[in-house]
């Protein structure tokens, strides 16, 4: 009998043991495994049933961004915008304001890229929007920064602050930037001063319609290196520590990073801050066209055997384009040297061109490669540089400047001053607002922008304005102003 209860004990153990050992077998098993079907190898991996792992060439170590680092934290700065008493206004461009103030100011943050050792900073313009006094940190000392100029087409904007011999950052090409290429976000995020991330170029000419502007240029490049509030306006940089584009947005739906961000090509913004510090503005050069990107959808009902390109759906009378031939239902298919792949590449090969510069645009109508010279136009319609002059008062509140020919068109008025540059003051107690025009007042014809802002500092009494909101709604109305 013990005999017998020994050896079914031993039995029992064994038993045990044998599915203590199978449970571990089974259970300890990776799960991203778990969805492949079993097979009758003995081994088996992720790797091996698509190629032996042994015919994959070996990788290098991991890239180091010391050097790139090094070469380009010194080179960005830290932002505070202080913009006054109103009430705080949410739109996208707030995921990248840091901070919050009293109650009687705000005070809002983001970063900067020193361009040049005399003091230029190219930043986003969303960063010191409506900003009353603007305050540049470098190196832990404060300068008070002069608004240069801004672009909301872009969302690029230039200060200035009175310092020499500061570390300019060097500047790398956009239009080289591969995709798949390592790239740095270089900010201020959350405050946290000199902060480096690291990720990769995942697109370019990205459009995600986030600008305003009358002429919105989006050809972002897409990248996931994690950018967050504060990072608004820094550096993104490649693997040298050179410039290749602003930081600009993110995709989130929380504010914080989820994935990707945005940046402005630096070819872009280098451009436009040029035009900035030279002429006050962007000199745009206009084609005399409107176009849309080729759907598969508009390819079929044209019968487009392309979906490269853009389709011309309007061509702007005596315009560039209509002197140069193009007509409406055109696929323009190259610009100069660059070819287009949609949109974003049209509008940014147009960005690196001036007005009054010629080019050869290739493009296909009715299924036949044709081409033609187009010479950019100037928003006034002429081939020559704008240097279009402001009025600025602090009193106003604003900066007046006078409609150009293509917002006379949009607004169906012969002439016009633009309110631009809406901040604490006399215009906006009245109750006008951003892009505003102001055709008449007290009966008399708004064409001087000096004219009209210094009348408007000075006037007391019964004051009729009449104008044009910026959605194009006409306005009238009378104050009685001391």
């Amino acid at each position: 009998m013990n005999s017998l209860f020994k050896t079914t004990a031993v039995s029992f153990l064994a038993g045990l043991a044998g599915a203590a050992v199978w449970s571990t077998i089974n259970f300890t098993e990776p799960a991203q495994f778990a969805d492949f079907p079993q097979t009758n190898q003995t081994e088996v991996s992720f790797a091996s049933q698509y190629q032996p792992a042994s015919n994959y060439p070996r990788t290098d170590a991991p890239i180091s961004f010391v050097d790139a680092s090094e070469n380009s934290t010194e080179s960005v700065v830290f932002i505070k915008n202080f913009s006054g008493t109103d009430p705080r206004r949410y739109s996208m461009f707030d995921y990248f304001f840091g901070g919050g103030g009293a109650p009687s100011q705000q005070v809002s943050t983001g970063s900067g890229v020193i361009i040049s050792d005399d003091g230029y900073i190219v930043t986003n313009n969303h960063v010191i929007d409506r900003a009353e006094t603007i305050e540049v940190v470098h190196k832990k000392r404060t300068y008070k920064a002069k608004l240069v100029g801004t672009d909301k087409n872009t969302d690029i904007a230039v200060l200035k602050i009175e310092e020499t011999n500061l570390p300019a950052i060097k500047r790398g090409s956009s239009r080289d930037l591969k995709i798949g290429e390592w790239v740095l976000a270089v900010g201020n995020p959350f405050n946290l001063t000199s902060t480096v991330t690291a990720g990769i170029v995942s697109a370019k000419e990205r459009q995600i319609n986030i600008l305003g502007g009358d002429f919105p240029l989006e050809s972002f490049i897409q990248t996931d290196a994690p950018i967050n509030p504060g990072n608004s306006g820094g550096a993104l940089v490649n693997v040298n520590g050179e410039l290749v584009g602003i930081n600009t947005a993110i995709l989130s739906r929380t504010g914080s990073y989820t994935g990707y961000g945005f940046a402005v090509p630096v070819d872009i913004a280098m451009k436009v801050s040029n035009d900035l510090i030279q002429y006050g503005e962007v000199q745009k050069a206009i084609p005399g066209i409107e176009a849309v990107e080729i759907t598969p959808e508009l390819a079929e009902e044209m019968n487009i055997e392309t979906l490269d390109g853009v389709i011309v759906t309007h061509v702007v009378k005596n315009g560039a384009a209509e002197r140069a031939g193009l007509q409406r239902n055109d696929v323009i298919t190259k610009l100069g040297a660059q070819d287009i792949s949609g949109k974003g590449s049209f509008e940014e090969a147009l960005s690196y061109y001036y007005p009054g510069e010629k080019l050869p645009v290739t493009f296909i109508r009715n299924g036949s490669s044709k081409s033609a010279n187009l010479q950019l136009q100037n928003l006034e319609g002429g081939n020559g540089i704008i240097k279009r002059e402001f009025y600025s008062s602090g009193i106003l509140g604003a900066k007046l400047e006078a409609v150009n020919t293509i917002e006379k068109d949009k607004f169906g008025v012969d002439y016009g001053i633009k309110i631009t540059g809406l901040t604490r003051g006399y215009l906006r107690e009245l109750g006008l607002r951003e892009g505003f025009v102001i055709t008449q007042i007290n009966n008399e014809p708004a064409k001087d922008p000096n004219k009209v802002g210094t009348y408007l500092e000075k006037y007391s009494g019964r004051l009729l304005l009449e104008g044009v909101a910026s959605n194009g709604q006409p306005f009238m109305q009378t104050y009685n102003v001391r």
